[in-house]
């Protein structure tokens, strides 16, 4: 599968566990239905095919057994990961641990991974620096969170059908650090030049390791075949150089953002060669002065070639791949379902996260004795490590004191809401959103009228750790988070919820 194999540290037989998993037709969570096994990996999980039953859209669901700590890591990952939409980083739907075994719900990708396009034989310079420049775009996104990737490589870099360019399979783990998210896409590079992929320098990995001299030094792209600009040569040398010093994701994709936008002409003047000048990237990138925008060229010279030019390759791949193989990609993965390849401006239609005013939140408990409607403003703080809790109960059902409690929020004016997420500590409860035009005021009364007075919009029962709510057709100012059924926590036998983070995406 492209976006679950081996890894970075293949090697042996798959270690996957069987006792438990699940059959297709099984729907997992009262919502998502397998539809299809795609394959196993040697970290123990399993990818299928699937579809949610209630949006009725392809979902991508990757298992693990059991659950519990050794899937802490994958959780943590698709958690940290969701929080993130963007048009080159798969979007994750749902993450579920179930003690006996843990699932991750996200987006279906029609598409095939790097590794098996290579495989049909190398890409040239504009196909290669257009994969690259989408790579370091996803990367800058999660760099700018203060999360690295830390998985980077050919099986998870995936090429849509129709040219759009997604990171998968991010890493949650000690490892995982910008410096190697940048080393790996210097390799990502020079895998896509030469079909082969630098394991000193970035990791054993099941495609071929580069090539290499006598003296084990790895041979550029430019001694490996011919027809590669010096600058480009030049680039991938100093990103696998372990003594030269890495740029950040931002300077490396306004360098690859540079190269695309090089006509013919400039782009053979570029065989004279010279090293790649980062500081310059990074001091422009710190100036005061915007730059001059080169969005057009970059619209035409990276991402025009990945709608044109990859559509003959992702075609040939298809066709020449082996489908019995293991090493062959099905025909999907996972993946922003609408989206278009796109400069790193977010594309027309695409929702963006809207800043929630702490100030204008609060909490909605109209059973209650006022003593859990503090902390609302930690709940949109834009860290799931803050957390407003209610009390612990002895029962799923507020230990039958109160029909439900939530959290009130105040868009400032009237919003299309595309979708709220809602982070929990600890899944497993059920909560609904809901949706008003008026503010009625705090307190037990007003409280009452808010649940009363906001229609539902839609609900979820077994909420995961992370759980998307669609948002209403109409557009609206006033959203209501209303948790009906508490989680069990596993540590001290209680029920109680702690919402790490709502997040608001508006269109």
């Amino acid at each position: 599968m492209a976006e679950l194999d081996e890894g970075l540290e293949a090697g042996g037989v798959p270690r996957v566990l069987t006792f438990g998993t699940p059959s297709v037709g099984e729907i997992l969570a009262e919502r998502y239905q397998l539809e299809e096994h795609i394959g196993n990996d040697s970290l123990g999980r399993q990818l299928y095919r699937g579809i949610d039953v209630i949006l009725r859209r392809p979902v991508a669901v990757v298992t693990r057994y059991p659950g519990g700590e050794s899937a802490k890591e994958m959780l943590a990952a698709a958690v940290a990961a969701s929080r993130i939409v963007h048009p080159h980083l798969v979007g994750v739907y749902d993450a579920i641990d179930e003690g006996e075994r843990a699932y991750v719900v996200r987006e279906w990708v029609d598409g095939i991974a790097l590794r098996d396009i290579v495989a049909q034989g190398p890409l040239d310079a504009g196909r290669s620096v257009a994969i690259a420049w989408a790579v370091t775009d996803a990367v800058a996104a999660l760099h700018g969170t203060g999360m690295a990737h830390g998985n980077v490589h050919p099986g998870t870099v995936l090429v849509a059908h129709d040219g759009r360019v997604v990171l998968t399979d991010a890493r949650a783990d000690d490892r995982a650090t910008p410096d190697t998210d940048i080393r790996s896409i210097g390799a990502i590079l020079y895998c896509a030049l030469t079909g082969y992929w630098p394991h000193a320098e970035a990791g054993t990995y099941s495609v071929p390791d580069g090539v290499r001299d006598e003296s084990g030094a790895l041979q550029s792209p430019r001694q490996v075949r011919s027809g590669v600009p010096a600058h480009l040569d030049s680039l991938i040398a100093d990103l696998l150089n372990p003594e030269m010093p890495l740029p950040s994701a931002e300077s490396l994709g306004a360098e690859l953002a540079s190269f695309g936008s090089l006509d013919e002409e400039e782009i053979a003047a570029e065989e004279q060669g010279g090293r790649t000048d980062f500081a310059a990237f990074d001091s422009a990138s710190q100036s005061t002065t915007p730059p001059k925008p080169a969005g057009r060229k970059l619209a035409v010279g990276v991402v025009g070639l990945l709608v044109l030019a990859l559509a003959g390759t992702l075609a040939a791949a298809r066709v020449l791949g082996d489908p019995a193989s293991p090493e062959a990609s099905p025909p999907g993965a996972s993946a922003p379902a609408g989206t278009t390849a796109s400069q790193p401006a977010k594309p027309a239609g695409q929702p963006v996260e809207f800043k929630i005013d702490g100030s204008k939140v609060r909490i909605v408990d109209p059973q209650g004795d006022r003593t859990e409607v503090k902390d609302a403003d930690k709940a949109v703080d834009g860290d799931a490590n803050t957390v407003w809790k209610t009390e612990r109960y002895p029962r799923a059902d507020f230990g039958g004191k109160k029909a439900g409690m939530g959290i009130w929020i105040d868009l400032g004016e009237e919003k299309q809401v595309a979708n709220v997420q809602v982070v929990l500590q600890t899944p497993g409860a059920d909560g609904e959103l809901r949706a008003g035009s008026q503010d009625l005021g705090s307190g037990k009364s007003q409280d009452a009228a808010t649940v009363q007075g906001y229609p539902v919009v839609n609900a979820r029962q077994g909420m995961g750790s992370t759980t998307v709510f669609t948002g209403p057709e109409q557009k609206t100012r006033y959203l209501l988070v209303w948790i009906t059924k508490l989680p069990k926590e596993s540590n001290s036998g209680g029920y109680r919820v702690a919402i790490g983070e709502i997040t608001v995406r508006v269109q």
